[in-house]
């Protein structure tokens, strides 16, 4: 990866569509919870979503493994795709951005408030 893709996230971008182009590739249970997966696990990014590629490279391993397997969704994944995703993030109930964010905001006005 060079400079200029990793400034501009085009790396990111490239490892996105391999992602979707395996992702189609699955039968349409393991598509649907793939699309539920990437639309949960966003929100424990860091500022990039650098962080995120490994991981949902492994969950769509994962997927792929279960598939070849002939399993069903809900053995792999289970019933809970937000939990799944916070365990995966790091715990259940991990902060994410906005947390952190919020958490900064409010430490700012106590003290500009003098508390």
């Amino acid at each position: 990866m060079n400079f200029w893709e990793k400034i501009t996230g085009n790396d990111m971008t490239k490892e996105m569509r391999a992602f979707e182009s395996r992702a189609q590739k699955l039968p349409a249970g393991y598509q649907a919870a793939w699309k539920e997966v990437n639309g949960n696990i966003w929100m424990y990014t860091n500022f990039s979503g650098r962080n995120l590629m490994p991981i949902l490279d492994g969950v769509l391993g994962l997927l792929e493994e279960a598939a070849a397997d002939g399993q069903r969704v809900q053995e792999v994944l289970g019933d809970d795709i937000k939990g799944f995703c916070a365990a995966l993030a790091g715990e259940e109930g991990a902060k994410s951005f906005r947390d952190k964010w919020r958490e900064q905001l409010n430490r700012n006005i106590a003290k500009k408030l003098g508390k």
